[in-house]
């Protein structure tokens, strides 16, 4: 019984701390104002294909200034330097609201590198 209730309790833990999906990351975090959709719909722009892609330059959506003069490719070191502070990488941006912790940032990197357009 002791063992039973030691193993409920460290499973319990290991699901508690378990990484997060970068897919539960973007639909927690980024998807009230981002789509994963090719097309422009919502308030950010649209995340399909970010990965590689030079920032501000997608058709359809108006990228502040900042973002177009940012000269940025979004890879990975990229991605997770503008999404762990976007207004200290790209002063200006329009993006306020960042992913602070390393973890979910991440796994929210390592999703966008999934979508395609």
């Amino acid at each position: 019984m002791k063992f039973a209730i030691i193993l409920a309790a460290t499973l319990a833990a290991s699901a508690a701390s378990a990484a997060p999906s970068g897919e539960a990351v973007f639909k927690q975090r980024c998807a009230v104002c981002h789509s994963i959709a090719p097309a422009p719909g919502k308030m950010g722009p649209p995340l399909a294909g970010v990965a590689g892609r030079k920032a501000g330059t997608l058709p359809g959506y108006a990228y502040s200034a900042a973002m177009k003069g940012s000269k940025l490719v979004w890879d990975a070191a990229a991605l997770d330097t503008y999404l762990k502070a976007p207004a200290k990488s790209v002063p200006g941006t329009k993006m306020l609201v960042g992913a602070p912790d390393a973890e979910q940032r991440a796994a929210l990197v390592q999703y966008l590198g999934t979508l395609k357009n």
